[in-house]
């Protein structure tokens, strides 16, 4: 498929002397506030006024990261050659890696040359993508709700959003459905109005709402885009987090899929190395090489001693991901069962570190905002607002499994003290 990419458009810069009253900032002026600060403030003030909050909010890992990669780094560090320049496309050995991971995992060939680039965190890498494959005047497709920046990556690019909603396809009882529902809406969503969206952004294992998939599922996406002439993107972060022994796959795996599909995978959750913020685009060659062009201008790469690091986490450590996969699941394993207990009852999720939970019956009366105050005020618990991922996620409210489960339970026993209309 040929693809054109649009040079993003910068207006000149203005030259502000001090006579000049006030700045315009117009890429920021009209975002929402972020309203997971809300809750991350209340969570402050508790806790320096003594409250031993319990933080389910922010989805920041707390497993430490490999032995490995900490011996590895510290090791590179000490070579003076290693603190230059690097390369931003990463080193061949790392994009050799990560090739053959995907290969051992998914049975995936990648050619490390050209279908392969490091990024500095799948979210700099999104970012960045979007500036590549959408400019004003184009549209992309988004799932509703969605992790924040897959609705402000394409809209910060000057695109059209649509958005396909997710809730109700991800418990339980309508999984069966799932991708005959999604692709429904997915075809409505490109029908309907003008222009016709170029890009499709999708990421399962999802965040906010667990679903999974299965490969019949991403073959559907593959062959709608390519019949298309769209380009999808998958952001792979929970790759390696299926609950119930379920292996999540890689949109690569279908067939077709590098003529019209790239993969965002990241070692963020997999290999727990949050703060290395080391993940790679991989896929369709022409898409790979437009944003290896577009950062070759914006970064010279990440530093060379965490690349070596990843590198070899990657060679010798392959299988950690295995056993952060059953942490998360014995944690929410842990919060479900616990939840049901004190009559909250919530669907367990397909993967991913987070459990969807719609608000209880008796508190509906409260938005997603309010009912996370009420529980950092009144039960020590802080949870993430279902609002913060898009209109979609109004009535929801997203558990992040990033504590061990003595401290779940505790929080458990904090929520059914705080939550009385409970039960």
């Amino acid at each position: 498929m040929s693809l054109t990419y649009h040079a993003v458009r910068y207006p000149l810069h203005r030259v502000f002397t001090a006579s000049v009253p006030s700045m315009e900032f117009r890429r920021i002026s009209n975002l929402p506030p972020y309203v997971f600060t809300i809750i991350n403030n209340l969570k402050i003030e508790a806790r320096r006024s003594g409250a031993d909050v319990i933080d389910l909010g922010f989805g920041n890992p707390d497993i430490p990261s490999p032995d490995i990669a900490v011996r590895k780094l510290a090791e590179a560090a000490q070579m003076p050659r290693n603190h230059r320049y690097s390369l931003s496309r990463g080193l061949p050995k790392l994009r050799e890696a990560i090739a053959g991971y995907y290969l051992r995992t998914w049975g995936v060939e990648l050619d490390s040359e050209t279908e392969i680039t490091n990024t500095i965190g799948s979210k700099e890498g999104f970012s960045h993508l979007m500036w590549v494959l959408l400019d004003r005047g184009d549209a992309a497709i988004v799932p509703s709700p969605s992790y924040p920046i897959h609705i402000y990556g394409p809209l910060f690019a000057g695109a059209d959003l649509r958005q396909v909603p997710m809730n109700g396809l991800s418990h339980p009882e309508q999984r069966g459905n799932f991708t005959e529902d999604f692709m429904s809406r997915l075809t409505t969503a490109y029908d309907i109005g003008w222009p016709k969206p170029r890009v499709l952004v999708i990421s399962f294992p999802h965040n906010p709402t667990g679903a999974v998939v299965d490969l019949d599922f991403m073959q559907q996406v593959v062959d709608f885009c390519r019949e298309r002439e769209m380009i999808v993107v998958h952001d792979f972060a929970y790759a390696d987090v299926g609950f119930d022994g379920v292996q999540p796959p890689s949109i690569l795996q279908a067939e077709g899929a590098k003529e019209c599909a790239v993969e965002l995978y990241s070692m963020t959750k997999s290999f727990s190395m949050a703060g290395w913020r080391t993940a790679f685009l991989l896929g369709n060659a022409e898409v790979v090489q437009a944003l290896v062009k577009l950062k070759s201008y914006l970064d010279y790469g990440m530093f060379q001693p965490v690349q070596i690091a990843a590198t070899v986490t990657l060679n010798e450590a392959s299988d950690f991901p295995k056993e952060i996969c059953r942490t998360y699941e014995s944690r929410c394993d842990t919060l479900i069962d616990g939840l049901a207990r004190i009559g909250w009852d919530v669907p367990k999720p397909g993967g991913s570190m987070f459990v969807w939970a719609p608000i209880p019956e008796p508190y509906k009366d409260l938005d997603s905002v309010e009912f996370c105050s009420l529980m950092v005020r009144d039960c020590d618990v802080a949870l993430s607002p279902g609002l913060g991922f898009g209109p979609g996620g109004e009535g929801y409210v997203r558990f992040a499994l990033i504590e061990n489960e003595k401290r779940i339970q505790q929080g458990l026993r904090n929520l059914k003290r705080g939550l009385p209309k409970l039960g």
